[in-house]
């Protein structure tokens, strides 16, 4: 087995896209051997939904695509990354305007924490954003 097992899809930055980078996700980790039916695939089905839709959303046309990467290090830890090319820093919303948007990353921050894992918010290099999702690696334990 080697050490890590990589993945990225890039795509257009509108809606129909989050779909495809869900789709996409789930299909790799299905290969990797985390079963679709899984709590698990279900946590990361919705993660990578708010990263993308954030992506779509909040990114106000400065980043024509996004780019959803995933890395598995020694079958221990996988890694969901979102990157777009927009350098604001995802915020929490303060719960008055939470009413129907900006509740994304709390979402994202509890099925994180519930699965042992943690975000992080690193920028890149050409003045953009990796918002990343760090959990343990879980298949095939039940």
């Amino acid at each position: 087995m080697a050490d890590h097992q990589e993945s990225s899809l890039t795509l257009p930055s509108v809606p129909a896209s989050v779909p495809l980078a869900r789709r996409h996700v789930l299909e790799v980790l299905a290969e990797w051997g985390l079963p679709a039916d899984t709590e698990t695939a279900d946590a990361i089905r919705l993660i990578v939904s708010e990263l993308t839709t954030n992506a779509v959303q909040h990114t106000f046309g400065r980043s024509p695509t996004f780019t959803v990467g995933l890395r598995l290090d020694r079958d221990a830890l996988l890694r969901i990354g979102v990157t777009d090319s927009h350098p604001r820093r995802p915020r929490r919303l303060p719960a008055a305007v939470q009413q129907d948007n900006g509740r994304g990353m709390v979402i994202i921050r509890s099925l994180a924490a519930e699965s042992g894992g943690r975000l992080s918010v690193v920028p890149t290099e050409c003045g953009g954003k990796t918002v990343t999702v760090a959990m343990p690696w879980t298949a095939g334990v039940h």
